[in-house]
């Protein structure tokens, strides 16, 4: 029964699809957080086009 627990690799194989998940998720986040900034500036860029 010990050998079985030993060899079980579901935990492990389940916590790799977890951290990859998460770094996936991480690199979304950033890439979405530049784009924002981004746009922020075209935007005011634009208003102040508008508005002057």
């Amino acid at each position: 029964m010990i050998t079985r627990f030993l060899r079980d690799e579901r935990g492990a194989t389940a916590i790799e699809y977890a951290l990859i998940a998460s770094l996936i998720g991480l690199v979304i986040i950033t890439a979405v957080g530049a784009v924002g900034d981004s746009l922020t500036g075209i935007f005011d860029d634009a208003a102040a086009g508008l508005g002057g």
